[in-house]
């Protein structure tokens, strides 16, 4: 049941949404913190954090919709403008959705197709969906899960229904540019793949990523991009394993050209660093943009859980054929979930409506930037 301290909240948070978009609309577009995208000659992608949907946040959504069905767009609301603004959205859908709408919590999530339907509604365009979880419900949980988001109009990479499947390239149009999505999970919780089909979920290993970036590029690719679900839970730094496989992926070229052109990384549940390697941008760690409180590995309530960064990247198109797209510009906007509410927070709008939240924002802002990517030209945006 949502009690009325949730309400309490609610109306706080829907107060700074409403007071900080009236900031937004007073602000400039030439702004020096946050200029737009170069539209002629690029496009702008963007990435956000886990959607892990406990049972509170079910909860949530089952009083959002007024007790029947489950209605997710309300929690979105505050991420919405940074997603629909960008060329190229991607999330990481981190459970399966279940038969009908079934839906069980934590250790095995089912969730309900609801939430795709959200997820289009926000603007995204791709999610990753290869995770530990991936298998929690079968070969039939990714069969309901791909079903409710090809229903919802939302493309995947990561996990596949056929062997067909697993093996086409998730392409997104991206203004002038063709984008491929590849998803891959560092393990499946302990789950064996189904019998005769071990590729119905992505797991990551470094020959088979490259393999499948230069079929990507192959198959017509401007950018790829690839999602990793891997580092070590609530762990602020990426592990010896990220970093040694962000600089083996990173460092592989074709022609002399890289051959993945980002790294997006889940699983840590918290904020963890960007970084430039190679010359290629590596978000360690986006975090958990939507999830119940969670307790860390010393049993503690965490908020840590409950805070991520949107990734916000321009491309822009080489001087000539066959050459790289390259970022011209890097930036990252933190939000929180207020597990309270049910809502995602924009800190930087909160921050200017008035809420208490800096101390927040801060941490995000300095665990961001803690392995020199301001160096390499990366800036909170707006």
């Amino acid at each position: 049941m949502i009690a009325r301290r949730h309400l309490v909240s609610l109306a706080l948070t829907a107060a700074l949404t409403a007071a900080a978009g009236q900031a937004q609309e007073r602000q400039t577009a030439a702004r020096s913190g946050d200029p737009g995208p170069p539209a002629a000659r690029g496009f702008t992608l963007v990435a956000s954090g886990d959607v892990l949907p406990h049972t509170s946040v079910l909860d949530r959504a089952r009083f959002d919709a007024g007790g029947s069905g489950y209605d997710f767009h309300p929690m979105f609301e505050g991420a919405a403008p940074l997603v629909s603004g960008a060329d190229v959205a991607l999330c990481h859908l981190e459970t399966v959705h279940g038969a009908n709408g079934h839906q069980t919590g934590r250790p095995l999530f089912r969730s309900p197709p609801e939430i795709a339907v959200a997820l289009a509604a926000t603007g995204y365009d791709s999610c990753s969906t290869a995770s530990p979880h991936s298998l929690d419900n079968g070969a039939d949980g990714i069969r309901h899960t791909l079903d409710a988001l090809d229903s919802a109009g939302v493309r995947h990479a990561g996990t596949a229904r056929t062997e067909a499947e697993a093996a086409t390239v998730t392409m997104l149009p991206a203004g002038p540019a063709k984008v491929a999505h590849l998803a891959y999970t560092h393990d499946t919780d302990g789950h064996p793949l189904p019998e005769g089909q071990p590729w119905a979920v992505n797991r990551i290993d470094e020959n088979r990523v490259l393999a499948d970036a230069r079929a990507a590029r192959a198959a017509g690719a401007d950018v790829v991009v690839v999602s990793l679900r891997w580092g070590t839970e609530w762990q602020d730094t990426p592990d010896g394993a990220q970093v040694t496989l962000a600089r083996s992926l990173t460092a592989s070229r074709t022609d002399g050209r890289p051959d993945i052109d980002l790294v997006l990384g889940t699983h840590a549940h918290v904020p963890q660093a960007y970084e430039k390697v190679n010359g290629t941008w590596v978000v360690y760690g986006l975090g958990d943009q939507i999830a119940g409180a969670m307790s860390n590995r010393r049993g503690l309530l965490d908020p840590r859980a409950n805070q991520s960064s949107v990734a916000r990247f321009t491309f822009t198109a080489p001087a000539r054929p066959g050459g790289r797209w390259e970022v011209t510009r890097a930036a990252f906007v933190p939000l929180m979930f207020d597990i309270d509410a049910g809502r995602i927070v924009d800190l930087n709008k909160a921050l200017a409506a008035g809420a208490d939240v800096r101390g927040v924002r801060d941490r995000i802002h300095d665990v961001v930037f803690s392995r020199g990517a301001a160096q390499d030209g990366l800036v909170m945006g707006e």
